[in-house]
């Protein structure tokens, strides 16, 4: 599809409404002064011209147009003309509608506190057109995330490590992590140099007197590491941040078939109190053809050890959407895992990542696909409200199938605090390793600031040095709010 701006600058927002109704095609957006006399087709013309906002919508099967005069809201009115063509074009309506955007429930959030609740909701359902069934969704998430959110306080902030390395690499996956086979010999130098860009991170926050709110252990998937690994990082946190106000420690333990008793005894040891144990599904069919190595057998094996190490938190990701799976297999995952009784469940929509192998084999979401995901999403909401879960966070992704919403279940009181203050970007994130990134939030305003890890094991083990004179930043950032009084 071809996208023509002409006049103005909203492609961004046009560009990520056209992929939602159509996954499949190459987007190409072309930015022009005056109205094309010839486009290849299919295209889309949106433009501003003579106090006139106008969206053409031009196929070999199709022809629609929508004009207005100039908005107080010219993007919004743009994109509403675009999404009624789009779903004349395509027979497709989307259930959030023109929302896009990573955060849906920090907008609905913000609107709540400018206009009110009431008209919150309705900006959502009448200019926003998102359905009944997700406005309910986001104000249920909205409430009980909010409770999370009155948890932090000026000095919060939390803490991530990350171990970006994997048994093997999932075909949905694009986080960059690596084998252990081709990276093996990366490991123990990379856990020296995290453990040291710990302690230099831990100074920093007794410096400026910040008090730790959660540490998140992800990748990756930290269990890759050995025991006396996994022991060596998180005992380097435990002896050098205080964990006195500590409320949340997480360890993403992902591959049931990387976890053993004394990996588990290694990491319930230092402290960690939440644990995740992932399956993505429980069809042996679809995980096959998503390149896990593990099998259905292994998880409940990983899972029963995980209780028996002494794990009261216990948290399990699944994906809808997953190739081979239906909804009648997803709902028969749910209910393997809500005999479990986990505390919390995560269920993600597969996202399309540009750089998965997924997308490389060129797998095609068809219009089939997005309504199966509704509906295994819709039976996993049904199946979880009535054994008592809440849903505490959501967020979205671009590219996923039937342009869903991941969401965070829990039982009340097992809420994963580290999900909603990452994503809701509550307070300041410092990470450290490979890949990661520090967010720096300014209690004062929503001004963020970003200081970025090197990428790769290698290029953080080669260059450590140049990226601790990075982190040296942390400090100048919070002088200015030092300066309005005690954080």
């Amino acid at each position: 599809m071809n996208l023509y701006i002409v006049n103005h600058k909203f492609h961004y927002e046009l560009e990520n409404l056209t992929r939602a109704f159509l996954p499949n095609d190459k987007i190409n957006v072309v930015h022009l002064e005056g109205i094309p006399e010839t486009s290849e087709l299919p295209a889309i013309i949106s433009s501003m011209e003579d106090e006139t906002i106008k969206v053409s919508l031009i196929a070999e099967d199709f022809e629609g147009s929508r004009c207005s005069a100039l908005t107080a809201d010219n993007e919004l009115s743009m994109a509403t003309m675009l999404y009624e063509l789009l779903c004349e074009y395509t027979g497709i309506t989307l259930s959030w509608g023109l929302l896009t955007g990573v955060r849906p429930i920090k907008l609905l959030r913000r609107l709540k506190e400018t206009m009110g609740a009431e008209e919150a909701s309705r900006y959502f359902r009448e200019k926003l057109l998102v359905s009944d069934e997700k406005l309910s969704l986001a104000e249920k998430t909205c409430e009980y995330e909010q409770k999370i959110l009155d948890l932090s306080k000026r000095d919060s902030f939390s803490l991530y490590i990350s171990i970006p390395f994997c048994p093997t690499r999932c075909s949905y996956c694009s986080f960059v992590s690596q084998s252990v086979e081709k990276a093996k010999h990366l490991i123990a130098p990379y856990v020296e140099l995290l453990c040291e860009e710990i302690k230099r991170t831990a100074e920093i926050t007794r410096t400026l007197g910040l008090r730790l709110e959660t540490v998140y252990m992800g990748g990756g998937t930290p269990t890759t590491l050995e025991a006396e690994h996994l022991s060596r990082i998180l005992s380097t946190v435990r002896e050098n941040f205080d964990l006195s106000t500590l409320r949340e420690f997480t360890v993403e333990a992902g591959r049931p078939d990387t976890i053993t008793e004394e990996k588990l005894k290694a990491i319930i040891e230092n402290g960690c109190d939440r644990l995740s144990v992932n399956p993505q599904t429980l069809n042996p069919k679809a995980l096959e053809s998503i390149g896990r190595k593990h099998t259905v057998e292994d998880f409940f094996r990983s899972f029963e050890l995980s209780r028996k190490a002494g794990f009261k938190h216990i948290n399990t990701d699944l994906i809808a959407g997953l190739p081979l799976d239906t909804p009648e297999t997803f709902a028969e995952t749910i209910s393997g895992i809500l005999n479990l009784a986990p505390e919390s469940i995560t269920i993600h929509t597969l996202s399309m990542k540009r750089s998965s192998q997924l997308t490389s084999d060129n797998m095609k979401l068809l219009r089939e696909d997005a309504k199966a995901v509704s509906e295994m999403l819709q039976n996993g909401y049904n199946a979880l409200c009535s054994k008592g879960y809440i849903p505490y966070y959501l967020y979205r992704q671009s590219r996923m199938v039937g342009n869903m919403e991941n969401i965070g279940w829990s039982k009340p009181g097992f809420e994963g605090l580290y999900n909603v203050y990452i994503m809701d970007e509550t307070h300041s994130i410092f990470a450290c390793g490979a890949g990661a990134v520090s967010k720096l939030r300014d209690p004062d305003s929503e001004n963020i600031e970003r200081i970025f890890n090197f990428k790769y094991p290698y290029e953080y083990n080669a260059r450590f040095e140049e990226l601790m004179e990075r982190k040296n930043a942390i400090i100048p950032f919070y002088k200015s709010i030092l300066a309005k009084g005690d954080i």
